[in-house]
Parts: structure tokens; sequence; C-alpha cells
């Protein structure tokens, strides 16, 4: 992680805005304390979301009468085309 003071951030945040789009994380010190973190933007993740989508799959699992997933069955399935 690239550490600078934060009168260089200031001068150069337009070259540490690339950095960090580029995937890198700057942190900025104030008398060389750790003052604040650029990190790049990423989606967070909706859990309440992801917990809605699981009940539908489930629901649509139960309305088909799937019945009880079998790993095993499933593992062969991948494993067949690899022989």
């Amino acid at each position: 992680m690239l550490e600078v003071g934060a009168f260089e951030a200031k001068n150069k945040l337009g070259s540490l805005l690339d950095r960090v789009e580029k995937g890198e994380e700057v942190r900025i010190t104030r008398h060389g304390k750790p003052l604040a973190r650029l990190v790049p933007d990423v989606p967070q993740r909706d859990v309440a979301a992801a917990r809605a989508a699981l009940e539908r799959i489930s629901a649509n699992a139960i309305a088909a009468k799937a019945g009880p997933f079998d790993w095993e069955e499933w593992k062969a399935y991948r494993d067949e085309g690899r022989k």
C-alpha cells in the first residue's frame, strides 16, 4: 500500500486516483500518522437481496417437488465429461 502525506496527496490527487482506479490502495498520513485511505469503489453485497433470492429458489424447488439435492449425483454429472 502506497503511503503519502496529506500535502503530497493534495498536490497529486489526480495521479493517486489513477492508481486507485487500477486497484491500488493509498494511505494518507498527517505528521506520519494514518489519516485516511483511498480505496477502489467496489459494489457492496446486498445481503437482503441474496436471502430473498435464496428463498425464491427454495420455494421454486419445493413447488417443483425436486426433492433433496444429491451432491454425489451432480459430481458424477460434472465428472462424466472429464474422462
